[in-house]
């Protein structure tokens, strides 16, 4: 089957499934890995926000969705090139990706009579539950179940380990200008690592807040997870989030590649979180997954 995929997270999916020889379209962001966007043809860009602070990222954002503009542009030429017979994209979230809608249209001003799957978790649950979808859509089902199996055997070895300890109280900043707290599967994370999350938004979509209602339950220990951005880039951003938690432990986690995207990582997102909370009870992180700041 000839598979395109719309988002990062899916193409992580459709690798970790053994489906990357039948992968023919990516985006511009399918990073991982590596040799999806080496090796495969580019079939959604966007622009380039690197060397942006922030603050400028969230108002081009603001900006572009006000005025009614797209985020992302779909090279419909080069998708109807591939001739793909799956296309995998969302709805969760207009600054992730392409959504399905404008996928459709294209489908139909094409031509095109690929099936197009929508993936929309916001529940770990659910995450877990759109590898077997993808799965079953690619023809592959039993390969799903036993994808799900193997990261939900990790999941209940983590919880063995930190079961009947200490919860530590920890408010997770997913971006810092303005302040967005956790949302969607992200505080599902933290009790699975052995934490309480707080001034969370689980399982709805994250929205601006402010440091005061971030910091007003008091955590223990604070997560710099910003979105699109890896470690060196959560390091960069925990420097303005240190003064607003005075009492709190600050730790910079891979935010791409460990919390944000709705993929199979977010176990080894579960496991890095779980090594910061309880470090005597769980190996440690891979290097370069997390990094204390305070």
């Amino acid at each position: 089957m000839r598979l395109v995929s719309l988002l990062p997270s899916a193409t992580e999916i459709v690798y970790a499934l053994g489906l990357g020889d039948d992968l023919v379209g990516v985006t511009f962001e399918c990073d991982e890995p590596a040799e999806a966007r080496a090796t495969k043809t580019v079939v959604v860009g966007g622009r380039d926000t690197r060397g942006m602070t922030p603050g400028e990222i969230d108002g081009y954002v603001r900006a572009r969705m006000a005025a009614g503009d797209d985020l992302y542009t779909l090279h419909a030429d080069a998708l109807a090139t591939l001739a793909p017979e799956l296309i995998i994209t969302q709805d969760l979230c207009r600054v992730c990706a392409l959504p399905s809608g404008h996928v459709d249209e294209a489908l139909a001003h094409l031509g095109c009579r690929a099936d197009v799957l929508s993936l929309d978790p916001y529940t770990l649950a659910e995450v877990l539950a759109t590898f077997e979808q993808v799965a079953r859509a690619s023809g592959v089902p039993e390969e799903g179940r036993r994808l799900t199996a193997r990261l939900e055997r990790r999941l209940a070895a983590v919880a063995m380990r930190v079961a009947g300890r200490p919860r530590p109280r920890v408010t997770v900043v997913e971006w810092v200008d303005p302040p967005f707290g956790a949302g969607h599967w992200v505080p599902d994370m933290v009790r699975a690592a052995g934490g309480e999350p707080v001034a969370h938004r689980g399982g709805r979509r994250s929205a601006a807040t402010s440091w005061a209602e971030l910091a007003a339950p008091g955590p223990d220990v604070v997560l710099v997870t910003p979105c699109g951005f890896h470690l060196d880039g959560a390091v960069e951003q925990a420097a303005a989030v240190v003064p607003h938690f005075p009492g709190a432990a600050v730790w910079a986690v891979d935010g791409d590649g460990l919390v944000v995207r709705p993929g199979p990582r977010l176990v080894d997102g579960v496991e890095a979180i779980a090594a910061i909370l309880h470090p005597d009870a769980v190996p440690p992180a891979p290097p370069g997954s997390i990094a204390r700041v305070r």
